[in-house]
């Protein structure tokens, strides 16, 4: 069973999160290991691997950014950015790991990393530049502004897929689908970068 299926619901991207919490306690009621310890060791085991497994499910689909990125993986795609795999790829390198750069965001990108290595040397020199740290708390502020604007476009292609489902309209759920794709990794990489520059900052 994936996640959705376990609470009995369609695989949509808009999910009433009180009514998920209620089915989740009745369902971890049912499944504590508490009400099988008299019970053959067989049904223990299997009660404790349910229980882990709606665990896992609740905290994904409560989620909305998890919820959005394992419906995409039970559509077939793997977000090379947020997969495990790539992580552990990037580790056992040494590599850095791979980084999809919006195209619109290039030159900021750019500019930031730049700023981003004079607060090093700075650093280093120990210096502290009052501008390039009003410059670096400005850019901050954009890229949480950019973080909070991706949520909004989510929301409504979580509302495109949703109206697809529906109507079983496959073009249109490969429309919201590439969205979701793009903005995702979109999302990850100005996360990145907020990252980045509050560890300049501190």
């Amino acid at each position: 069973m994936d996640y959705f299926e376990i609470f009995s619901l369609p695989r949509k991207l808009t999910i009433d999160i009180a009514a998920l919490e209620k089915h989740f306690y009745k369902l971890s009621r049912q499944y504590h290991p508490d009400r099988f310890a008299s019970k053959p060791i067989a049904e223990q085991e299997a009660a404790t691997e349910q229980s882990s497994l709606l665990n896992d499910a609740y905290r994904a689909l409560k989620d909305p950014i998890r919820r959005t990125e394992y419906l995409l993986e039970l559509e077939g795609v793997e977000l090379e950015e947020q997969s495990v795999k790539a992580t552990e790829a990037a580790r056992a390198s040494g590599e850095q790991k791979k980084q999809i750069v919006p195209p619109d965001l290039l030159e900021e990108a750019f500019e930031l990393n730049m700023q981003l290595e004079e607060m090093k040397m700075a650093k280093k020199m120990g210096d502290d530049d009052p501008q390039l740290r009003a410059d670096l708390e400005k850019a901050k502020a954009n890229f949480t502004t950019m973080m909070d604007e991706s949520q909004q476009q989510l929301t409504t292609l979580w509302s495109q897929w949703d109206a697809a489902t529906d109507i079983d309209d496959n073009t249109a759920k490969d429309r919201a689908k590439d969205g979701m794709v793009a903005l995702l990794n979109r999302r990850s990489y100005i996360r990145n970068l907020v990252r980045d520059v509050n560890e300049a900052l501190e």
